[in-house]
């Protein structure tokens, strides 16, 4: 019996050793060529360690796009969109979660419902009513449509749940109102929670591609995502006729570095956030 289950785990663990080495691979082979000269990529041989290591593609990224107003631009939006979400979602989570009024749990199954909708049927709609606003290709373009996030909303309210009454009860006999009952005894409370919705948010928002890339028009505010996908069709970008793709993936390593470093420093305080929010339905 042990020995069975001795062999069960090794397996587990041999399956799961796999996952993870079919996940990095590409990000090692994106870390690999971004430090390989050009001759060295377009070839048919499979050199994972470069042969002659340069920061060569670097500096041509640096010298040749914006990269640094992009990535200032990226980490502009993504911090003020997930300093929006935390205050919009925590309320809205508070509301359904403590408050008791008519139609609460239909505005809540409404909201769920959200999720279901692709981007793709509320990019148009979004589109015309900044253009008609006239602030297309602005900060605002890029950070207000973030605030509605469903599943921010979700995660609150399942935590909120989660906390026990009797300290909101206590805090009313002293006089605080559901504003002060908020912000001085859930939130507090609430920090595993925001955690998580905070790298969810900032995540998605850096890695956001689609609503940029339309609504953008202009280096000053383009994202960079956005501007390493431009890596591709401008014309610096190209050596001898061909693509340089070692230019693109120093230019996708400078695009992954703040997040990896952001989920690295709070993955713990994520998952923790993420455990505790089904607790109570």
């Amino acid at each position: 019996m042990q020995n069975s289950k001795l062999l069960g785990n090794l397996v587990w663990y041999v399956l799961l050793g796999v996952i993870v080495v079919l996940a990095l691979a590409p990000i090692g082979w994106m870390l690999s060529t971004a430090f390989k000269p050009e001759a060295q990529i377009a070839t048919t041989e499979i050199v994972w360690i470069p042969r002659t290591p340069t920061i060569e593609n670097f500096t041509k990224v640096l010298n040749n796009y914006p990269i640094l107003r992009w990535t200032g631009n990226s980490l502009l939006v993504a911090t003020a969109a997930t300093i929006l979400v935390l205050f919009l979602d925590s309320l809205a989570g508070y509301a359904l979660a403590r408050m008791e009024f008519r139609g609460r749990n239909l505005i809540f199954m409404l909201t769920i419902a959200m999720l279901f909708v692709p981007i793709q049927i509320t990019v148009i709609p979004l589109f015309l009513l900044f253009s008609r606003l006239g602030l297309t290709d602005s900060y605002l373009a890029l950070i207000l449509p973030v605030g509605g996030n469903v599943t921010g909303v979700f995660l609150m309210r399942q935590f909120f749940l989660s906390i026990p009454s009797d300290l909101e009860d206590a805090a009313r006999v002293d006089g605080a109102n559901a504003l002060r009952i908020w912000w001085s005894v859930v939130l507090p409370l609430a920090r595993p929670a925001l955690t998580a919705v905070a790298i969810i948010t900032f995540l998605s928002t850096w890695n956001s591609f689609f609503w940029p890339l339309i609504v953008t028009r202009t280096d000053a505010v383009r994202t960079l995502p956005v501007g390493v996908a431009q890596f591709m069709s401008l014309r610096p970008g190209m050596v001898q006729g061909t693509q340089a793709f070692g230019q693109s993936m120093a230019g996708a390593v400078m695009a992954a570095l703040p997040p990896i470093i952001v989920f690295m420093l709070l993955q713990r305080y994520f998952i923790e956030g993420i455990s505790r929010t089904g607790i109570k339905g």
